[in-house]
């Protein structure tokens, strides 16, 4: 079974909204067994012109694991408490 990584790029416009945004998301993230891997900090584009304010990933054991994240009660909850606070792209991709 191959790893998951859920991508995401991040526009916060409410930076105390989105912390309870952050708590929720952990909540979902750890229960789906979800590992964070980058969570904002440094960024550097090396390329091209994509310029992301705050980047996001998260490791998850499997496709299913980080699309039951998603589909959550807890990860709906804290998508609810992000609204109005970031706009937020996020993607799911398959590792190797």
């Amino acid at each position: 079974m191959s790893s998951a990584y859920v991508v995401a790029r991040i526009q916060v416009s409410d930076p105390a909204q989105y912390e309870q945004y952050k708590l929720l998301a952990k909540v979902a993230a750890d229960k789906y067994g979800g590992e964070y891997l980058a969570r904002g900090g440094a960024l550097e584009v090396l390329e091209g012109d994509w310029r992301p304010s705050r980047l996001v990933v998260v490791r998850y054991p499997s496709m299913e694991k980080a699309r039951a994240f998603y589909d959550s009660p807890e990860y709906r909850a804290a998508r609810k408490a992000r609204e109005g606070a970031a706009v937020m792209d996020l993607v799911l991709v398959e590792g190797l």
